[in-house]
C-alpha cells in the first residue's frame, strides 16, 4: 500500500475538522439539514409517541428513509433495481416512521424547488398511493416517471471508468489525497491490512460474476474517507484492492473500490419485543438483506480497531437520484414512485394477511380534502416547521463561528 500515514499530532485535528465539515454541509440548505439530522426527527417522534400515528407490523425499516437514500443498486450478478441505498439506521420497528421520514424529505425537496405549497399536499397523496399500491401488487409492477428513468438508464450504462473518474486519480490504481480522502494513521493501516486477510471480505470481493472465486485479494491503497453528514466522525475508509495475482496489469473488472464504514447505534426506535443482532454492524447487514437484498447480500460485517463496521464494494451502478429543481409533474411522479420503492421493501417482509391489514390501517383517517391520512400531513407540517427553525438557528450559530 502507498505510504499514507500521519502522526498522532495531526490526527488530533481530525475530529474538529469533521465537525466543521458537518456543520458546513448542514448549513447548505434546509433540505440538507433535514438529511443530516436524523436524531432531531426521532426526538420529534418521541414527543408525539402515540398521537395518531398508527402502529404498523414489526418489520425491518430503513430508519432514515429520505430521497438521497434511494436509488439504483446493483447485485453481484449485475442486475440493477431501485432500492434503499443506506441502512445505517435500520431496526425492526414501525413502518409508519419510514413513511413520515420520506414524506418530510419529499416536502423539503418541493420547497427547495420553489414549488407551490399545494404541490406538497399532492406529493404526499401520491406517496401514500404509491406505497399502498406496492402492498397490493408484485414487486416491480410500477410506472417509472421520466425523472427516475433517466437516472436508472444512466446507472445501467455506467462502467468502472466512470466510478474511477469520480473517486480516483483518473484510472490509476491509487487514491488521491485531498478534500475527501485523508491520510491514514498507523493503527488504521495495520487494521485494514488485517481486514483484507479475512475470508468474509475476500469472498465478497470475488463474488461478482466475472471474477474467479479462487482469486487472491491484495490491498493496493486506502485512505480515510470524508463522506456523508450525520455519520461524520465515525470510522470511514475507502480501499482499493486488486483481484488476482497480476497487480501490474490489472483489468478494470479486477479492481475493487471498497467502502468500510463504522456502524453506530441507531437513533430509530425499535420494537420492544423483536429480536435483533446486538452488534451494530450485524444489525445493519441483517436489515439490508431484508430491505435491500441487492445491497445487503454483498455486505459483510467486520471489526476494525475494535469497532463494528460493514463493508461493501462500490459498483458503478450504485448512484442516487438528483431531485433538485423539479417541476410539479416530476415531483408528484417521483413521490409516488419512491414511496413504491419503500413499500416494496416493506412488502417483501409481510405475509398476505399482514399486508392487507396494514393497507387497511393506512386508509383510515383520510379527510374530505386530502387523499392521505391526516397523521401524515400533520406530522410532515410539524416537522417542516421544527426543522426550519432549527436550520436557521444552526446557520446563525455557524455564521457566528466563522466571524470569530
Amino acid at each position: 500500500m502507498a505510504d499514507k500515514l500521519i502522526s498522532p499530532q495531526t490526527a488530533k485535528t481530525r475530529a474538529q475538522s469533521l465537525q466543521q465539515r458537518r456543520a458546513l454541509k448542514m448549513a447548505a440548505s434546509a433540505h440538507a439539514y433535514v438529511r443530516g439530522n436524523t436524531v432531531q426527527f426521532y426526538e420529534w417522534l418521541n414527543e408525539h409517541a402515540g398521537k395518531a400515528i398508527p402502529s404498523g407490523p414489526d418489520i425491518w425499516i430503513c430508519g432514515d428513509c429520505h430521497i438521497g437514500n434511494l436509488g439504483p443498486v446493483s447485485d453481484a450478478s449485475g442486475n440493477v433495481d431501485v432500492q434503499i441505498r443506506d441502512l445505517d439506521q435500520t431496526v425492526i420497528g414501525n413502518p409508519a416512521h419510514d413513511i413520515i421520514r420520506l414524506g418530510l424529505s419529499l416536502a423539503m425537496a418541493a420547497r427547495s424547488s420553489d414549488l407551490p405549497g399545494v404541490t406538497t399536499a399532492r406529493m404526499l397523496e401520491a406517496a401514500m398511493s404509491g406505497y399502498r399500491l406496492a402492498l397490493r401488487q408484485k414487486p416491480g409492477a410500477s410506472v417509472v416517471p421520466k425523472v427516475i428513468a433517466s437516472t436508472y438508464k444512466n446507472a445501467l450504462q455506467r462502467k468502472w471508468r466512470h466510478l474511477a473518474r469520480e473517486r480516483l486519480d483518473g484510472t490509476a490504481p491509487s487514491i488521491p489525497l485531498g478534500k475527501n480522502f485523508w491520510p491514514l494513521m498507523k493503527p488504521e493501516k495495520t487494521a485494514l491490512d488485517e481486514l483484507f486477510q479475512q475470508e468474509s471480505l475476500c469472498a465478497l470481493l470475488t463474488s461478482l460474476e466475472q471474477r474467479d472465486s479462487d482469486s487472491d485479494v491484495q490491498l493496493l491503497d486506502a485512505a480515510y474517507w470524508v463522506k456523508g453528514c450525520s455519520s461524520l466522525g465515525g470510522l470511514r475508509f475507502v480501499a482499493l484492492a486488486a483481484i488476482g495475482e497480476d497487480t501490474k496489469n490489472i483489468a478494470p473488472r479486477n479492481l475493487s473500490l471498497v467502502d468500510i464504514k463504522q456502524a453506530s447505534a441507531a437513533a430509530a426506535p425499535r420494537s420492544a419485543t423483536a429480536s435483533m443482532p446486538r452488534d451494530n454492524a450485524e444489525r445493519v447487514v441483517t436489515g439490508a438483506r431484508h430491505l435491500s437484498p441487492h445491497l445487503g447480500n454483498r455486505m459483510p460485517a467486520a471489526r476494525v480497531l475494535g469497532k463494528p463496521v460493514f463493508v461493501r464494494e462500490l459498483l458503478p451502478q450504485d448512484i442516487k437520484f438528483d431531485m433538485h429543481r423539479l417541476n410539479i409533474d416530476e415531483a408528484i411522479g417521483a413521490a409516488q414512485y419512491l414511496a413504491q420503492v419503500l413499500g416494496r421493501a416493506h412488502w417483501r417482509q409481510m405475509d398476505a394477511a399482514t399486508r392487507t391489514s396494514w393497507a387497511s390501517d393506512l386508509k383510515r383517517a383520510h379527510t374530505r380534502t386530502m387523499d392521505a391520512p391526516s397523521w401524515l400531513w400533520s406530522s410532515v407540517v410539524d416537522l417542516i416547521a421544527k426543522h426550519e427553525v432549527a436550520y436557521l438557528a444552526h446557520c446563525r450559530k455557524y455564521a457566528r463561528g466563522l466571524r470569530r
